[in-house]
C-alpha cells in the first residue's frame, strides 16, 4: 500500500514505524491547593528551566536549528508571558493552567496575524507543552528513544524535536501535516534526513509496521513486497555510491554548466558548505546580525563578519542579500508599526528605504569587505516589485562601492516585468518560497494551506520561466535560491525554464548534482514543457516522472 505526501530530497529508508506520543492534555481548571506565591515560584522556575533547556539544545544543534531554538528560548523567557502566568496564578489558577491559558492567548492572537507571527504561534504550543511537562515532572512530549533505528511518524514535529533528532536512531520522518517549506522539511533537508511530509493517511500506520520511506517518489510504502524491498535497497546503495563519488562542478550531461551554490545563514557554515561541494554562495542571509538587537550593527561590526564569509570562498561567487526586515523578521529600528497583514506590508526593500541609513551602512560594510578579499561579491535586494525599486537599489549600491547589484524575484510583479527589471539589475535570484506564497495566495507558514505552498505548481513555474527567458535575452544570470532548488527532479525542470544556477542547503548538493548529470539541455526543456502543461502541482510532478520514462523525441 502506498501513502502519498511531499518528499524532502531524494533519500530512501526502510524501517519499523514508531509513532510519536500525543501532546499533553489540557490541564484542569480547578483552583490550586497551594498558595498563589508557591504556584508562581513553580511557574517561574519551570519557565526559566525550559528557556535554559531550549537554549542548550540550540547550542548543540547549530545551523538553522540554533536560530529556531534560540527564538523558542526567548519565548519561554518573555517577561510579558511571565506576567500573564503570574496574574493567572495570583487569581487562583494552578501554574499548569496559568501557563496553558497564557500561551494559548498569545497563540490565538498571533495566529490571526499570519506570516512570521503565525509561525511563532505554532512554536508557542511547543514551548507551552515543555513548560507544563516540567511542572508535572514528566518528559516533554517528543521523539521516542527505543534504542534501535526506526521511522518516526508524527502529526508534525516541533523545531526543538526536529533540530535534535538522533540520526543514529531516526532513519526517516513521516508527518501528517506540513508542506515543502515547513520547519520540518527545511530542517530535515539541512540534516540530510529522509522525510515525507503532508502524508494525510500516515496516522493509519501502527507501531512496528515495516515501511519504505521514499522521498524521491513522494511515497511511504506500507507492508512492502520482497521486490519493493529489493528495489529500495538497490537505490539506497546507488545513493551511497553517488555520495562517495568525487565532487565535480554542477553540470548537465551535455556539459552545460549549472553552478551549485549554498544557502547560508552565517559564516559558521562556510567550511561545511565547501566540504559538501558548494561552488560558492547563492544566498547569504544577513539577518543574524540584526535580529534580537535594539539597534543596527555598525559598519565595522558588519564588515568583520562579511570578511569572514568572503575569505572562505576565494575567487568564487558569493551572493549576499541585504537585510530582509519586516513580515517574518520584524525589527524595531527598521519598522515597529503594527500591521494587520505584515506579509503584504513594509518589508524587504520597502522597509530598507524607510530606514535608509541602515541600508547605507550595510552596503558600505559589504563594499569594504569585498575590497579586503578575492571573492566575487554580488549583492541583492529582497522583495522587489517595481522597476523603480530596482533602480533605487542598483544606483545606491553602485554609489556606495558595490560592483554587482541584483534583485530577488519573490513577487509575481517582478517576475512579470523581469525584462524591465533585468534591464537595470545585473542579475536576478528567484526566491521560490515567497514567490509561491504570493502566487498562490497561501501563507507559507500556515499549515491549513500547506498543500498550496508547492513550487511545482504550473503558475509558479510559468513565472520562473518568464524570468529565465528575460535573463537569457538580456545575457544576465538567473538563479534560484528557494527550497525548490534542493528538489533533485525540480532542479532539472528549473534549468529547463532558463535558470542558470541553483542555491540550496549544502546537504542537498550531492543529490542535485547527480540528478542534473542524468539529463541534457533538450531533456531539461522537455521536462519543463511537461510540467507547464499540467493542471496543478501534483499533476506536474507526475507528468515529469512520466516524461522521464518516455524516450526523447
Amino acid at each position: 500500500m502506498q501513502l502519498r505526501g511531499t518528499g524532502v530530497g531524494a533519500g530512501i529508508a526502510i524501517g519499523p514505524v514508531l509513532r510519536m506520543a500525543d501532546p499533553l492534555p489540557e490541564p484542569s481548571e480547578l483552583t490550586s491547593d497551594r498558595s498563589p506565591q508557591d504556584e508562581w515560584v513553580r511557574g517561574r522556575e519551570a519557565l526559566a528551566a525550559t528557556a535554559a533547556d531550549l537554549a542548550a539544545r540550540g547550542a548543540t544543534a547549530g545551523g538553522t536549528a540554533k536560530d529556531v531554538l534560540e527564538a523558542q528560548a526567548l519565548m519561554a523567557a518573555d517577561p510579558s508571558l511571565g506576567t500573564e502566568v503570574e496574574n493567572r496564578v495570583m487569581a487562583g489558577a494552578t501554574a499548569e493552567r496559568a501557563v496553558f491559558e497564557a500561551f494559548a492567548g498569545y497563540r490565538d492572537l498571533l495566529t490571526g496575524m499570519g506570516g512570521y507571527l503565525a509561525e511563532r504561534a505554532a512554536d508557542l504550543d511547543d514551548v507551552s507543552q515543555r513548560v507544563r511537562a516540567h511542572l508535572a515532572g514528566v518528559p516533554a512530549p517528543g521523539v521516542p528513544s527505543p534504542g534501535h533505528p526506526f521511522v518516526l511518524v508524527a502529526r508534525d514535529l516541533s523545531p526543538a524535536d526536529t533540530a535534535t533528532l538522533d540520526l543514529a536512531q531516526v532513519s526517516a520522518v513521516v508527518t501528517v501535516d506540513g508542506g515543502p517549506t515547513s520547519h520540518t522539511a527545511i530542517l530535515a533537508r539541512e540534516k540530510s534526513l529522509v522525510a515525507v511530509v503532508g502524508v494525510a493517511s500516515a496516522w493509519s500506520l501502527a507501531d512496528g509496521d515495516r515501511v519504505i520511506v521514499d522521498a524521491g517518489r513522494d511515497t511511504v510504502v506500507a507492508a512492502p513486497t520482497p521486490d519493493e524491498l529489493t528495489d529500495a535497497e538497490h537505490r539506497i546503495a546507488e545513493r551511497a555510491a553517488t555520495a562517495a563519488a568525487p565532487i565535480e562542478p554542477g553540470r548537465l550531461s551535455d556539459g552545460t554548466p549549472v553552478p551549485l551554490l549554498a544557502n547560508l545563514g552565517s559564516a559558521d557554515g562556510a567550511a561545511e558548505a565547501v566540504r559538501l561541494g558548494a561552488e560558492g554562495v547563492g544566498l547569504f542571509r544577513t539577518e543574524f546580525l540584526f535580529l534580537d538587537a535594539d539597534r543596527a550593527p555598525t559598519v565595522d561590526e558588519q564588515r568583520s563578519e562579511y570578511v569572514r564569509l568572503l575569505e572562505a570562498f576565494p575567487g568564487r561567487k558569493v551572493v549576499v542579500r541585504v537585510l530582509d526586515a519586516g513580515a517574518d523578521k520584524p525589527l524595531s529600528f527598521v519598522n515597529d508599526d503594527a500591521e494587520p497583514n505584515p506579509a503584504l506590508g513594509l518589508r524587504g526593500i520597502r522597509a530598507l528605504r524607510a530606514a535608509e541609513p541602515v541600508l547605507r551602512d550595510q552596503l558600505t560594510a559589504l563594499a569594504q569587505a569585498e575590497a579586503e578579499t578575492s571573492a566575487e561579491l554580488q549583492v541583492m535586494a529582497p522583495m522587489v516589485a517595481t522597476v523603480e525599486e530596482t533602480r533605487y537599489f542598483a544606483d545606491l549600491a553602485h554609489e556606495l562601492g558595490i560592483r554587482v547589484a541584483g534583485v530577488m524575484v519573490e513577487t509575481p510583479a517582478a517576475a512579470l516585468i523581469a525584462d524591465r527589471v533585468l534591464a537595470i539589475a545585473e542579475f536576478a535570484s528567484i526566491g521560490t518560497n515567497d514567490l509561491t506564497q504570493y502566487t498562490m495566495a497561501a501563507d507559507r507558514l500556515l499549515g491549513t494551506v500547506a498543500g498550496l505552498q508547492d513550487p511545482w505548481h504550473p503558475a509558479v513555474l510559468r513565472l520562473i520561466g518568464e524570468v529565465g527567458a528575460a535573463g537569457a535575452k538580456a545575457g544576465k544570470s538567473v538563479g534560484v535560491c528557494g527550497e525548490a532548488a534542493a528538489d533533485p527532479l525540480l532542479a532539472v525542470v528549473l534549468v529547463g525554464l532558463g535558470v542558470t544556477s541553483l542555491s540550496m542547503s549544502p546537504s542537498a548538493i550531492a543529490d542535485v548534482r547527480a540528478s542534473l548529470l542524468g539529463y541534457d539541455r533538450a531533456d531539461a526543456e522537455r521536462l519543463a514543457r511537461a510540467a507547464l502543461a499540467a493542471e496543478g502541482a501534483a499533476e506536474a510532478r507526475q507528468a515529469v516522472r512520466i516524461a522521464v520514462e518516455a524516450p526523447s523525441a
